[in-house]
């Protein structure tokens, strides 16, 4: 079942990173390409930079998650690969568990400035939406994030493993 879940949920975030990209990466060549060609129509175009900024933000809380997952992130793998086998496994469990707890307090924190935000009716001032779109992409990518670290505390996954190997997903 939780494999399930988290294939949807690496399925999801993959196509939604990958839409992102091209969208963002389209939108701001689209700018450039009206700043050179046409500047008297740049004014008509200025949202699209602040979108691209948005999506960016997305973009990489998004990506937080499936890079845990892939072992992309920053690991002290010299030292881990020379552990006897008992704690490599408490160090993996401690890794985890800080993680969990960090991405918890993060998630909270940023739910909490999310709010305010809602609560203070800041909007952008090119789309003209609120902020909280900006915002809410801290407590979204540590959520999915914090995910990540408790299915490798409940033997779900095992990124150490993975990175032992030398594999990927």
């Amino acid at each position: 079942m939780l494999r399930t879940v988290l294939t949807v949920l690496r399925t999801f975030e993959r196509n939604i990173i990958g839409l992102l990209l091209i969208v963002m990466s389209a939108g701001y060549v689209v700018n450039v390409l009206v700043r050179v060609i046409a500047p008297s129509l740049s004014l008509h175009f200025a949202w699209m930079e602040e979108a691209t900024l948005f999506m960016l933000a997305w973009l990489v809380f998004l990506g937080l998650g499936l890079t845990l997952e892939q072992g992309r992130h920053i690991a002290m793998t010299a030292l881990y690969g020379r552990l006897p086998a008992g704690l490599q496994r408490i160090l993996a469990f401690v890794i985890n568990a800080v993680g969990l707890v960090f991405c918890a307090y993060l998630t909270k924190v940023g739910y909490d400035f999310a709010r305010f935000i809602v609560n203070s009716g800041q909007t952008s001032p090119t789309l003209d939406v609120s902020m909280v779109w900006l915002y809410a992409a801290l407590p979204v990518g540590f959520l999915l994030l914090g995910v990540r670290y408790l299915l490798e505390l409940v033997g779900v996954e095992n990124r150490f493993a993975l990175a032992d190997r030398g594999q990927d997903h």
